[in-house]
């Protein structure tokens, strides 16, 4: 049993078990008692003692916030991704105890989350960053959690479908909806983004919408006419992916002409497209829906251009050259071939859309 006693207004409880002794004071002798039941507990569990006791009262937000200044101690910080899916498991998860964080809960947050619309490939990401956080806890701070409850709950809503890979998309957009998209861009003066030459060099150099308004002028070679792209997407490396890119007029849009026509209008020293890219983003969906076209992505535009290479006779090793891909199987999914494509490829003409 363990020994409660009061000193100078505060609880001391001493636990000694099997070779162990450990003592903590408590401001209430509540508190004292049940971390004296719970290391008593784990004593008899053969859990070591002296990992860190985790409080019933003790909350999964605790453990989301050590996670987080866990990262930023080993000098990495959040990105925009990562954050949104841990502010909304603080939302929706934060305030259930530990000792509540169980295989039912968590199936049932699930069963909610595929309920509120979140798809299977949302899903797993959540079920993943739920055990993420907690086996970071269990390894860096010794908190004694159940992360078998994350793997059991992960195999239930695997088999209830509701966990799953996502869909691969094979939206391209069709040379109507381009002409539709470009009259509107140019026949509307409220938009101080050139839109038009936005999509148009998206399709040209296959660049996601952030890398296009992130590239400087700076680093633009006239020589190669190839023009360097930072921080290229890898969910292998995070940072320092830097790529230097071939302008080139294979897909139906030239991309050093583009950057040209940018360049003459003498906008900014720095960046090439001085401009904010989540704003062009709404743009383009703003535009998409007032033409009333159906489910069509900025990020579709990567899809085509990758597409438009491959019909232009790039092969399998010369097109990551542009598009940044690490491998077949990446590219692949980024890949939707038009049947009619291939006469531009026998003939060795270049892709007319």
């Amino acid at each position: 049993m363990a020994s409660i006693d009061k000193r100078r207004g505060k609880w001391r409880a001493q636990v000694r078990r099997d070779g162990h002794s450990i003592c903590k004071t408590f401001l209430r002798k509540s508190d004292a008692e049940e971390w004296a039941r719970d290391l008593e507990r784990a004593i008899d569990k053969q859990i070591d003692p002296t990992t860190r006791q985790v409080s019933r009262k003790d909350s999964f937000a605790s453990l989301i916030d050590l996670h987080i200044n866990d990262l930023h101690e080993v000098g990495k910080p959040l990105r925009r991704s990562k954050r949104s899916v841990l502010n909304r498991l603080r939302v929706e998860l934060g305030a259930t105890p530990l000792s509540g964080l169980t295989r039912d809960r968590l199936i049932q947050y699930g069963r909610q989350r595929a309920k509120d619309g979140a798809g299977p490939a949302t899903l797993a990401v959540d079920i993943s960053f739920i055990g993420t956080i907690l086996t970071d806890a269990a390894a860096v701070h010794g908190v004694a959690v159940d992360a078998e409850a994350v793997r059991l709950a992960r195999v239930a809503l695997r088999r209830l479908g509701l966990v799953g890979a996502a869909d691969e998309r094979e939206r391209r957009p069709t040379e109507k909806e381009l002409e539709k998209l470009f009259a509107h861009f140019d026949a509307n003066p409220r938009y101080t983004i050139p839109m038009t030459r936005v999509v148009k060099f998206a399709i040209a150099t296959a660049m996601r919408i952030d890398e296009i308004f992130r590239i400087e002028w700076h680093t633009l070679d006239e020589r190669t006419r190839t023009i360097l792209v930072p921080d290229r997407k890898d969910p292998r490396k995070k940072d320092g992916n830097d790529q230097r890119v071939p302008l080139l007029a294979s897909t139906g849009y030239d991309a050093w002409e583009l950057l040209q026509e940018q360049r003459a209008l003498r906008l900014n020293q720095s960046r090439c497209f001085p401009h904010n890219a989540k704003s062009a983003g709404t743009a383009f969906q703003r535009a998409v829906k007032d033409l009333g076209i159906i489910d069509l992505h900025f990020h579709d535009m990567r899809h085509e251009a990758t597409s438009r290479l491959f019909e232009a006779g790039l092969t399998i090793e010369q097109v990551p050259l542009v598009t940044g891909h690490k491998d077949w199987k990446q590219l692949k999914r980024y890949t939707q071939l038009r049947p009619e494509g291939l006469h531009a490829v026998l003939s060795g003409r270049k892709y007319q859309g």
